[in-house]
């Protein structure tokens, strides 16, 4: 079948054709292609077509798509089991290497997903501190438990209406939504509620939005803040753990939080998340505490397998400089193309993370993401489909550079990125 006959077959029995909403391609029109294969930097359609992926299964495919050392670490496993329900020797492996990797572990949870981690974390810093307000930033999305789909109102010390059906506003009304980079709303907000707020959480680079990059400063005040109020600080890592950095983006700006979510790469591409923190904070969780969490599957024998693997590659080779090196020949090919057209265009880019924004100031915030121009960039998103290279299907989205992307596939990007935005 092809991937109009596949989706439309989809949308009598799965919702909206997707299990996964950004899947639908709402953002940029159209319909989605489904996926046969993917192996490398490369995914095959169910059309028989081959694209340059940039998207890397949204985070987890740091090494690329299918690879072999990932693939046998999950064949070894199999072989054991799929799923025991009881402790298993692979879980204590990969808690001792996110505990000498991320410099806020000192122990771990496993989750299954990034949902999880974030929720759980919330909870544990409310049992912690015996508070109930939470700070959150505009743009950060921390998956879709219900304290957290939030937006703001007016002003910076309104407090979040529900940003999604189903959420009793009385429970909103828990969750504060502060302007991210905005230093005299984070001060203003601490000073009025500090007493009663029991965690800030945010993405240390969100990317959900595209991606925004922190000001100089800012989270270091934000660690201030949450410190001097008695606070706990969350970093939700769950996309920058093991990519902006092998202990991701905590130790990149050298910034430590209490507590941390982490998912995608830990699974090395099957379903993951964990999160982590300080001793005394963690040692709160049931059993050995009052806060309960709880997973059938939780440290899945298989997705500890696949995410060790990828853990040891990351640490026997980091392949940062490299990364980091690729997403600048691709930033650099856009904003050449742009230059020549005319175009205003930023192109945000933190190691092996970067986005496309059609605007003509600097994205420092939700706002000024959502202020760029959503019709140029459907426009550019599919003059680089159609020319076999797939970015993020949304303007607010961010892509992927991987270790497996060659010196070819890079070359190919750069000229369908040209051809693109000749064309706007």
């Amino acid at each position: 079948m092809t991937s109009k006959e596949l989706f439309s077959e989809s949308k009598k029995l799965i919702p909206g054709g997707v299990n996964s909403p950004v899947r639908a391609f709402r953002g940029v029109g159209g319909e989605p292609f489904f996926a046969r294969s993917a192996r490398g930097a490369r995914v095959e359609t169910c059309d028989g077509r081959e694209l340059v992926d940039f998207v890397c299964s949204w985070g987890p495919a740091l090494f690329g798509h299918n690879h072999p050392t990932i693939r046998a670490a999950i064949e070894s496993a199999l072989a054991g089991g799929t799923s025991f329900g009881m402790p298993c020797e692979a879980e204590l492996e990969m808690a001792r290497m996110i505990c000498g990797m991320i410099p806020c572990a000192e122990m771990v949870r496993m989750t299954n997903s990034g949902t999880e981690a974030t929720m759980s974390a919330i909870r544990l810093a409310r049992g912690y501190t015996g508070r109930d307000l939470i700070v959150k930033f505009a743009g950060c999305y921390h998956g879709h438990a219900d304290s957290l789909l939030v937006k703001a109102g007016s002003g910076a010390l309104t407090f979040g209406n529900p940003d999604s059906a189903g959420i009793p506003a009385d429970l909103a009304k828990l969750t504060i939504v502060l302007p991210f980079n905005d230093a005299a709303a984070v001060e203003e907000c601490f000073e009025k509620l500090g007493e009663k707020i029991a965690c800030a959480i945010l993405e240390p680079y969100p990317a959900n939005v595209g991606l925004i990059e922190p000001e100089p400063g800012f989270l270091r005040l934000l660690r201030g803040a949450c410190t001097k109020s008695g606070s706990l600080l969350i970093f939700d890592e769950v996309i920058t753990g093991f990519r902006a950095a092998a202990g991701g983006a905590q130790a990149r700006e050298g910034i430590m939080p209490d507590l941390c979510a982490l998912g995608k790469i830990i699974g090395g591409g099957l379903p993951v998340g964990a999160f982590c923190g300080r001793r005394e904070i963690m040692e709160l969780l049931a059993p050995l505490g009052p806060v309960y969490q709880a997973g059938t599957l939780s440290g899945n024998p298989l997705a500890m397998s696949a995410g060790i693997a990828a853990l040891k590659m990351i640490r026997e080779n980091p392949p940062y400089e490299m990364l980091e090196r690729k997403s600048e020949f691709i930033v650099n090919a856009a904003q050449a193309a742009a230059k020549e057209k005319g175009i205003a265009l930023q192109t945000p880019k933190v190691a092996s993370l970067f986005s496309f924004f059609f605007s003509e100031n600097r994205v420092k915030n939700c706002a000024d993401a959502m202020a760029s121009s959503a019709e140029l960039y459907k426009k550019f998103f599919w003059g680089c489909l159609d020319r076999g290279v797939y970015f993020a299907p949304s303007a607010y989205e961010i892509c992927f550079m991987s270790a497996a992307h060659t010196d070819g596939d890079l070359a190919r990007a750069a000229e369908a990125i040209t051809e693109s935005i000749r064309a706007l």
